[in-house]
Parts: structure tokens; C-alpha cells; sequence
């Protein structure tokens, strides 16, 4: 028999697990609800409405919003519970993994979130509403507006699904095909973010690096849109793949001022035997020309990454072609996994699983490779003049996502600033804000 059901309701609460992507969308669904008067609460406070935005990206991750929901439901009896995102779009409508929430949609139509809530809460009847990806689907425009807490930087996605299908990933069941946002609707939102107080835009995608396969158009088109706005901001990248953005583009991209030098370019392996199993579709020696390519036509740039250990098959023989592969990168930063079987892939199928301990051992003995390769990129920024976005922790990012800590910075919160680095200490920049150029009038005398 079912509970007591909610008669006022105007508190939710949002818990995002995953990528940047679902944290816009969680942004989008938040503003929408709020539109309708139901008010996101603040950090510890109860909600009448609890909404798991998911993440399927690997077992443990389907595992997490399975708990999630047990625990939403073991301490708030009487709430209702949304599970939304790429969990139930991969698993189906049917799945035992969405037992728990009464309101169950998919990654696809991020808008049909709070129709469902609402009819759950007039009818009392669980609602299942995943609507299944189609190969000519478009793009759908689901504004966030705001970001809370982000020290003036905001996500704005212009990509949506995937078509490069991975030994190891789910990702393209889940987000369905490539859509692009057209550059005139990107301009639109980043304007209205500039003129809100944002610094920094961060485009984010599925797979940004496949903007514009759809509309017969490329990344720069999207970056271009982006830098429209006049104001004092900057853009940044997520994550691009290592051969889908081409010289030529980069090209374009080194042509855009607002664009921040720093590239995040999903490796996963530095061995190419590896990489063929994970059906990865470029080789090392193409990985490392493209961050040739980077440094060859940016400033100051820098080169962050995603490491998995213990892909199946990975021998300590290629493990050790990544970690040399790794060393002479010289990398500013690296997100390191072990690898997580995901059901419904190929490779959770593959022979010569690696055993938990090695996974360990490896993910540890990359890091410190990592760490010392990051110590180093630090201390070549010395003596260096860069722009940094200050945060509330006493000091910021630059251009090249380098942590900078700058002394009596707290009156400048939320400003972009010029700052000289004057030494390092780990992987931390140490730096001290220069005066600002001084602004004239348009024909006032210059001295």
C-alpha cells in the first residue's frame, strides 16, 4: 500500500552524481522547478521532493545512485523520489535498479522532469517516462541561467550524445546520438551569463569534441558563439578527444582571445595495444602530435588527461609503455580510475579481468608519476604574468588551469586579475596581483 503522500510541497532537493554535463541539466531542472515555486533547499536542510540526477558510467556509479535512493527513502519516508539522468535511460523503463523512486525519467528530455513529479503528486501513481533516443533526434535547449556556488564561473552545454562506442563505456546508450546546439542559441545563453556576473564559461558536451557533426559544423563555430558578448570573461573547454578536433581547427581556436590555453585531452592509455582493445581509435604517436600541435600554437599552454588502470589484458609490460608514455607528457594534471566492469559492454565480457590489488597498485603508482610531472609544471610558471579568477580560498586558476595562491586577494573575489607567479610550492603557484593597466577615454591623452 502506498504512503501518506506530501500535501504541501515546496522544497527539492538536487543531487547530481557525475559529469559536468549533468551538472548543468541539474541546474536547467532546478530553475524549472523553481519557476513552479517548488524551492531548492540549502545543504542539510529536508525536502519534500529528493531528485537523484544519475550517472552510468560504470558499475560503481549505478551502485552509488542505488544507495542514494535507499537512503533518501530509509530517512525521509514521506518524500517523493525522482530518479533521473543516463542510469534509468541505459537500464530501461523495467529495470530492478529503479526500484526505490516513484518518478523514474530518462537523459533524453531533461524537461519532462517536473510534469512527471506533479502528475506523481496529483494521481499517486508512479510514473516511468524514458523515451528512447532516435538516430535524427535534435538538440534539446534546457537553459540553466545560474550556478550556484562556482566563484563566478558557469557550464554552458553546447553537445549532447556520442557515436564513438568504446569497449568499455555505455555512454552512447545512454546519451543516444550527436546533437549540437546551434551557435545562435550558445551566443544567447552566454550573454545572458556574462551580463549575471560570470567570468569564466566552461563549454561542455558528451563529446564536445564532435559539435557541429550534425549541422555540418566545427567546435571553433561553438567557441566563436560563445566569445560574442562584450564583458570581462573568458571561455574554457571540458574534455576533447585526442584526433576528432582537427589541426586546422586548433588553428581556429588559437584565433579566439576569450579562449583559456588549457586542453583536456582524454588519453585512458599510453599503450596502443591498450588502446585498440578499448577501441580507442588513435595511437599514442597521434596523441602526442596533437599536443605538439597545442603547444606549437598557444601560449603558455597546458595539458590535462583521464588515466584508467587495469583495462583488461593490461600486462605489467603495458602498463609500463603507459607510465613512460605518461612521463614524458608533461602533464599539468591527470584523473586516474581503475577500471570499473560496466555491464552491457563489450569489455566486461573480454578475458584476463585484472584483479582488484594490481588495479590499486597501478592507480597509486601512476599518481605519483602524475603528482611529480604537476610539481614540475608548477615550477615552470615562475616568473610568468598571468590572469587569474580569484576564489573565496585565497587565490584561483589561471588561464592554463594552474592553482595560483595569491595573498590579500579577498577584496577581488570573483575578478579576473594579472598576476605574477613567483614561485611554487608542490603542485600550488605562488603569486602576487600587479596593478591593472590603467583605462582611458577614447582620445584622452596617453603618457
Amino acid at each position: 500500500m502506498r504512503r501518506e503522500r506530501v500535501v504541501s510541497i515546496r522544497r527539492v532537493s538536487f543531487l547530481t552524481l557525475g559529469c559536468k554535463v549533468n551538472q548543468y541539466e541539474t541546474q536547467a531542472m532546478k530553475r524549472q522547478f523553481e519557476a513552479a515555486g517548488i524551492l531548492p533547499v540549502q545543504d542539510g536542510e529536508d525536502a519534500e521532493i529528493y531528485v537523484v540526477n544519475s550517472c552510468t558510467v560504470t558499475a560503481a556509479a549505478d551502485k552509488k545512485a542505488r544507495q542514494l535512493i535507499a537512503r533518501i527513502r530509509r530517512e525521509h519516508p514521506a518524500a517523493v523520489v525522482a530518479l533521473t539522468g543516463c542510469l534509468p535511460q541505459a537500464a530501461g523503463a523495467l529495470s530492478g535498479a529503479l526500484d526505490g523512486a516513484d518518478v523514474v525519467t530518462g537523459s533524453k528530455n531533461r524537461a519532462a522532469l517536473l510534469p512527471a513529479v506533479l502528475r506523481f503528486l496529483e494521481t499517486g501513481r508512479p510514473v516511468r517516462e524514458i523515451q528512447p533516443h532516435l538516430p535524427n533526434e535534435t538538440f534539446e535547449p534546457v537553459p540553466a541561467g545560474r550556478f550556484d556556488g562556482r566563484f563566478q564561473k558557469a557550464y554552458l552545454k553546447v553537445e549532447d550524445g556520442c557515436d564513438r562506442f568504446c569497449s568499455y563505456c555505455i555512454i552512447p546508450a545512454a546519451r543516444g546520438p550527436v546533437r549540437s546546439r546551434p551557435p545562435e542559441e550558445i551566443a544567447r545563453e552566454a550573454e545572458t551569463l556574462v551580463r549575471a556576473g560570470y567570468r569564466e564559461i566552461i563549454l561542455v558536451g558528451i563529446n564536445l569534441s564532435r559539435y557541429g557533426a550534425d549541422l555540418g559544423l566545427r567546435l571553433p563555430d561553438a567557441v566563436r558563439a560563445a566569445a560574442r558578448p562584450a564583458g570581462d570573461f573568458r571561455l574554457r573547454l571540458g574534455s576533447v578527444e585526442p584526433v576528432l578536433v582537427a589541426e586546422a581547427d586548433y588553428r581556429a581556436l588559437a584565433e579566439i582571445p576569450r579562449l583559456c590555453p588549457h586542453f583536456h585531452l582524454s588519453l585512458q592509455s599510453g599503450c596502443d595495444g591498450t588502446l585498440r582493445r578499448m577501441n580507442r581509435r588513435y595511437t599514442t604517436a597521434e596523441y602526442q602530435k596533437t599536443v605538439g600541435t597545442i603547444r606549437s600554437l598557444f601560449e603558455n599552454p597546458s595539458v590535462t588527461t583521464d588515466l584508467m588502470v587495469g583495462f583488461p589484458g593490461e600486462t605489467d609490460a603495458e602498463f609500463s609503455e603507459t607510465c613512460s608514455f605518461v612521463e614524458g607528457l608533461g602533464l599539468l594534471r591527470a584523473h586516474i580510475f581503475e577500471y570499473s566492469p560496466r555491464p552491457g559492454t563489450p569489455a566486461a565480457a573480454m578475458p584476463d579481468q585484472v584483479a582488484s590489488r594490481t588495479k590499486a597498485e597501478r592507480a597509486k603508482a601512476l599518481a605519483g608519476i602524475c603528482r611529480r610531472s604537476a610539481e614540475a609544471f608548477a615550477r615552470s610558471q615562475a616568473g610568468k604574468t598571468v590572469q587569474v579568477l580569484i576564489e573565496q580560498t585565497g587565490g584561483g586558476y589561471s588561464g592554463n588551469y594552474t592553482f595560483v595562491r595569491v595573498p590579500h586577494a579577498g577584496a577581488d573575489v570573483g575578478a579576473l586579475r594579472r598576476v605574477r607567479i613567483t614561485g611554487a610550492e608542490g603542485e600550488t603557484c605562488l603569486g602576487e596581483l600587479l596593478p591593472e593597466p590603467q583605462r582611458f577615454p577614447a582620445g584622452w591623452p596617453q603618457f
